[in-house]
Parts: C-alpha cells; sequence; structure tokens
C-alpha cells in the first residue's frame, strides 16, 4: 500500500467522510494536505478552483500494487494488521477521468473526492482477498502492527493500519461515470 496517499479525513471504522466533511488537521499528513489546498487558492481570482482528494491510487505502472504485487504472486500477501480498518482505493483511469471531468465542466469547482463509489464498503482485508483472487494466489499471511510500525515508522504506519471511509458523493453528483467502480475489475484489469 502506498503510505504517500492524501489523507485528509480523520481515520475512523464507521464514519463516512463526504466532500463536506470536516477533517485536515489531526496529523502531519492531513495538516500537509491542508495546506496543499490552502496554497492552491488565489483569493480575488476570477479562476476557478477545483481540488481532487485521491484516495490510494491503483494502476498497472507503480503506485501502491507496484509494491504489492511481489509478495502477493509469491503467496506470501495478506492484510495488514486486523485488515479491518476501510481502504479508500481509486483506479487510476478513474483519478484521471474526474481530473478531466472537473476540468471540462465549466460549471464545477470545490473539493471532489476521487475514491470509488465502492470504496467505504472495501477493508484493507477484503482489498487484499481480491487482490489474491485477482492473481490466483491466497492472501492468508496477516502482517502484524507492530512490524509495519517498524518498518514505516509510526506516522506513515498510521496510514496504513488506520483508514477512513470516504464516499465520492460531490464527484458522483456532478455527473462522472465511474469505469472501475468494483474492486473486482479495477484489480483484474490490473493485474492482466
Amino acid at each position: 500500500m502506498d503510505p504517500h496517499h492524501r489523507r485528509y479525513y480523520r481515520p475512523s471504522p464507521t464514519e463516512e467522510y463526504t466532500e463536506d466533511s470536516a477533517g485536515g488537521d489531526f496529523d502531519f499528513f492531513s495538516c500537509l494536505v491542508s495546506s496543499w489546498e490552502a496554497a492552491a487558492v488565489i483569493h480575488g481570482s476570477p479562476t476557478r478552483g477545483a481540488v481532487v482528494r485521491s484516495g490510494v491510487v491503483l494502476g498497472r505502472d507503480g503506485g501502491a500494487i507496484s509494491r504489492m504485487l511481489w509478495p502477493f504472486r509469491l503467496g506470501l500477501g495478506g492484510p495488514l494488521g486486523s485488515g479491518l480498518q476501510p481502504f479508500p482505493w481509486i483506479h487510476v483511469r478513474d483519478l484521471s477521468g474526474i481530473v478531466c471531468h472537473v476540468l471540462e465542466s465549466e460549471g464545477l469547482q470545490g473539493i471532489f473526492n476521487g475514491v470509488s463509489p465502492s470504496s467505504p464498503s472495501t477493508s484493507n482485508g477484503s482489498f487484499a482477498q481480491e487482490l489474491g483472487a485477482a492473481l490466483g494466489r491466497p492472501a492468508l499471511l496477516t502482517v502484524p502492527a507492530w512490524a509495519v510500525r517498524a518498518v514505516f515508522g509510526a506516522e506513515r504506519a498510521s496510514m496504513l493500519l488506520e483508514g477512513q471511509r470516504v464516499v465520492p458523493k460531490r464527484t458522483l453528483e456532478s455527473g462522472y461515470h465511474f469505469i472501475f467502480p468494483d474492486l473486482s475489475a479495477a484489480l483484474k484489469d490490473i493485474v492482466a
């Protein structure tokens, strides 16, 4: 999993976050995202502003999947920590599609969550099972939380061991139609 995906919303196993939810003030990464977004605003400018907050971006040529493929192909993949933490994901083609949709639609501005519509129901454990299934391999080996912290450090490990249930409410309302709303189809496309 890519520990560098944007994290704006406070980790919660049950609360769902839309583009209107508060966040951005609870740890280094959330404050960094808030600072990036504030820096993009040009006060008094007639230019419309739009921000896409992405989840974990899944694609063939890099990102989170590139770091996970070898362990999973060897049958050594599995969930991180408890595996119950939410896993906000998006296929790279949908992320680029959302960016194009927002740029090409004159009336759109503000925040758009770049996550799949099925993302709120995806846990780290279900993601591991789906990736294993897409590769035809088991996904049984859990990586203990202490090992994740030892490898990534406490701050980055928290991004992997805690998650947010992010909903692309405004993104869907804007008329964007997802190419890969389903995790199984997205992973099959990526590992094919």
